[in-house]
């Protein structure tokens, strides 16, 4: 291998990608803390999450309805090692060592159930991680010993470390951001691995694969612990973002979000995942506005979204992404290679 040829993957980014981290990366100084904490630090929590069922899916081949479940495991595991409201249960142990720890207990559950649910394919496969993820809300609200109920913890912030409150809209902003770039930058990578390869392999033609010597089963459980590592990192800035965690954070209908926010984005892209989170923060936050604002209930919201989740599927099954490359082959189609002048209805 050449010197930098390892860091190739990287140039096939799209420049609209590099574009926008450089408009992220000084957002603050145009946006507002709102706008910083709760619409963009909440849609990077989320992408984060989102990229780790678009890994499974988009490269895998795999829909698990379990990443949202993961990284509520993970928040659980740094509310009860670390510090929280709830101190007749919380240990308070230093960050260095709860956060590893938070990160290996979900990453372990992550792979766990990868090992029951590649022996199963399509639909199966659904209703398997569906099932344990409906398992793991009813367990953790009946269950006030560990988890602390239906109340769960709340007061779970961020550790100051350099003298910095990381719960501050800034601070936590560029504190998500930093992980969503991280995430986002290992799926790219490990998407053009050799492992990564293989696994999009055993995802198009798992049978031919086997008999090129690739062990399936061991490749796609890897998948599920490399997504159960992405999700474990979206699960801990959730629970640090929301400074709660209880069963609803893993209740199904926040499974279904993280589904839903997938397949907006687009399911076969990293990117998609944080397209899709962004949107519907913007839905669900704006939305019980324009809905009082017409004089209907707010609590409605929910249809609002799954309506635009409809609307986004219907136009583009690749979700927001397709729309977007169908407008663009739309407009080059419209242009004369030659001339470069456009072209009546896309024709000469």
């Amino acid at each position: 291998m050449q010197p930098g040829a390892e860091f190739g993957v990287f140039s096939r980014v799209p420049g609209g990608v590099w574009a926008a981290g450089f408009v992220l990366l000084f957002m603050p100084l145009v946006a507002g803390n709102f706008w910083l904490f709760q619409v963009f630090g909440w849609s990077f929590c989320l992408g984060i999450i989102a990229l780790s069922l678009m890994f499974l899916a988009g490269y895998g081949g795999m829909v698990s309805l379990i990443q949202m479940t993961v990284a509520v495991l993970a928040g659980y595991v740094v509310a009860i090692l670390g510090s929280s409201g709830v101190e007749q249960i919380s240990l308070g142990l230093a960050w260095w060592l709860y956060l590893p720890l938070a990160i290996l207990i979900a990453t372990a559950f992550a792979t766990l159930v990868g090992a029951l649910a590649v022996r199963t394919e399509g639909i199966y496969t659904i209703m398997i991680t569906l099932a344990i993820a409906s398992a793991f809300f009813y367990f953790t609200r009946q269950n006030y010993g560990i988890f602390n109920g239906y109340s769960g913890f709340n007061l779970v912030v961020p550790p100051r470390l350099f003298g910095i409150d990381w719960r501050q809209p800034t601070a936590f902003y560029y504190l998500s951001l930093a992980g969503a770039v991280l995430c986002y930058a290992a799926v790219v990578y490990v998407s053009r691995s050799p492992f990564g390869l293989a696994l999009q392999g055993v995802r198009d033609n798992p049978r031919r694969m086997a008999s090129l010597g690739f062990n399936v089963t061991a490749h796609r459980i890897a998948a599920y612990a490399f997504a159960g590592v992405i999700a474990s990192i979206g699960g801990i800035l959730l629970v640090w973002q929301t400074a709660q965690v209880a069963p609803f954070s893993g209740g199904i209908s926040a499974v279904i979000d993280i589904l839903i926010i997938a397949v907006v984005g687009g399911i076969r892209r990293p990117i998609g995942a944080f397209i899709g989170a962004f949107i519907f923060v913007l839905l669900s936050t704006f939305s019980p506005d324009i809905l009082s604002a017409f004089g209907l209930s707010n609590e409605r919201f929910k249809l609002v979204i799954g309506i635009g989740f409809l609307a986004v599927v219907f136009f583009s099954p690749d979700g927001a992404l397709g729309l977007w490359e169908r407008w663009r082959a739309r407009r080059r189609s419209a242009v004369d290679p030659l001339t470069g002048k456009a072209l009546a209805e896309g024709r000469p």
